[in-house]
């Protein structure tokens, strides 16, 4: 196969992000004529129809699904060449990392981590993405080149994605959260969110005879927890929604045998070796060590009634 060029990998992937010839034009200052010849010259180089036209616009076919996919992986290894090029050459490192975050990573794990690599490699610009973990969740932006590194949720038997590096986090335990005016958490509804949806949790929760079923389902753990100092409903929140006192709302260790979430590192094996990702990964342990000891509830290891 020729060799393909970065402007065309560039035309591929603004075509597949802009759904439409024209409006790939317009968005890298081109003509709507030599964006056409552009991909058509590509089909022909890679030898398959890459996205299919039509009166809408131009959508990828599988083919160009996975074509855009190493197009962006190989755009940002080039990004990546020359700013780790430069900085091997001046000492220092520099240059973009994206991060792909679940929510209360986002919110609980990264400032505390990023804030510590800004002071080592002040040259590296941070841009974090919040991704629901749902269907290929944060890993899936990794695996479709739009992160480089993601903070996920991982069973304990579940594969490694092809290509990735996996490392652990922490283990999250989870709690019982309830409002502060009900000393008996017993009857009261239970607040579901579509993320707490592990097949392992799910288990834990039916062999659970003081939890009733949810009958409540809200966008995120963080709407559960407003819902929960309104006193609407309970809920099992990992712990790290609640780390610090909320105001209403009574937090209840579950004991040593209650479920725990295992958060992970994914990257691809070039990212996972990189300085800037290596030193926010070793952060992020850090910072999760901390919070966990910090945030152990006051009651100990005391279970519902």
């Amino acid at each position: 196969m020729t060799d393909l060029a970065p402007s065309e990998l560039r035309l591929l992937v603004a075509v597949a992000r802009t759904g439409s010839f024209t409006a790939a034009a317009e968005a890298t200052g081109t003509s709507q004529s030599a964006v056409s010849h552009a991909v058509r010259t590509v089909e022909r180089k890679v030898g398959a129809v890459l996205f299919e036209r039509g009166r809408t616009g131009a959508r990828p076919t599988a083919a160009g699904e996975r074509a855009v996919v190493r197009a962006r992986q190989v755009l940002r290894q080039l990004e990546l060449l020359g700013a780790e090029a430069r900085g091997a050459e001046r000492g220092t490192v520099s240059g973009t990392l994206r991060v792909a975050a679940f929510r209360s990573a986002a919110a609980v794990l990264l400032p505390p981590a990023l804030k510590g690599l800004a002071a080592q490699y002040p040259g590296v610009e941070p841009r974090v993405l919040v991704v629901p973990e749902l269907g290929a969740g944060t890993v899936g932006e990794v695996e479709e080149g739009r992160a480089d590194l993601a903070i996920a949720t991982l069973d304990d038997d579940a594969p490694t994605p092809d290509g990735m590096v996996v490392g652990e986090l922490l283990r999250e335990p989870y709690v019982l959260a309830y409002p502060s005016v009900h000393k008996e958490p017993r009857g009261l509804p239970a607040i579901d969110w579509p993320e707490n949806c592990s097949s392992y949790m799910r288990d834990w929760w039916r062999r659970q005879d003081f939890l009733p079923k949810a009958t409540l389902e809200v966008a995120d753990d963080g709407v559960v927890l407003s819902m929960i100092a309104q006193g609407v409903g309970m809920a099992v929140l990992p712990r790290l929604t609640v780390t610090g006192p909320v105001p209403g709302v009574t937090v209840t260790s579950l004991g040593p045998d209650g479920p725990t979430r295992r958060i992970v590192s994914v990257a691809t094996r070039a990212d996972a070796k990189a300085a800037a990702p290596l030193e926010l990964v070793r952060l992020l342990r850090g910072v999760a060590r901390e919070m966990l000891a910090a945030a152990v509830p006051a009651d100990g290891h005391r279970t519902p009634a």
